[in-house]
């Protein structure tokens, strides 16, 4: 069975730092592109960060680019997410994705090419 369990999330100040881990299980690790996605208090969930199975290929959401780091460690079935530069419109659950693929796949609907998502972290940034 699949299972992804995030951690990390907590509070912060704007312009500070979090760390997300999400720890995967159930499946060879390194054969899945990962993604974090995240929902804000009464919207839709969006993708925000993907990487690929070899993690030689990574991509961003223009809102966080240049402010998060996506990154894995497939010897430790992990993906991390370092946010940095926090912002209040950061705030919500954050939830890590395995792929159907080896790739990223952007189609009109991306959330559609993931199978398992984890239970979320919550991330609130705030004074």
């Amino acid at each position: 069975q699949v299972q992804l369990v995030e951690s990390g999330g907590g509070l912060a100040q704007p312009g500070g730092s979090l760390r997300l881990s999400c720890v995967a299980s159930g499946f060879t690790f390194s054969d899945y592109a990962m993604s974090w996605a995240r929902q804000a208090p009464g919207a839709g969930r969006e993708w925000i960060a993907g990487i690929y199975g070899d993690g030689n290929n990574i991509y961003y959401k223009d809102s966080v680019r240049g402010r998060f780091t996506i990154s894995r460690d497939n010897d430790k079935n992990t993906v991390y997410l370092q946010m940095d530069s926090l912002k209040p419109e950061d705030t919500g659950v954050y939830y890590c994705g395995k792929s159907r693929y080896k790739i990223l796949v952007f189609t009109s609907d991306p959330l559609a090419t993931y199978d398992s998502w984890g239970q979320g972290t919550q991330v609130a940034v705030s004074t």
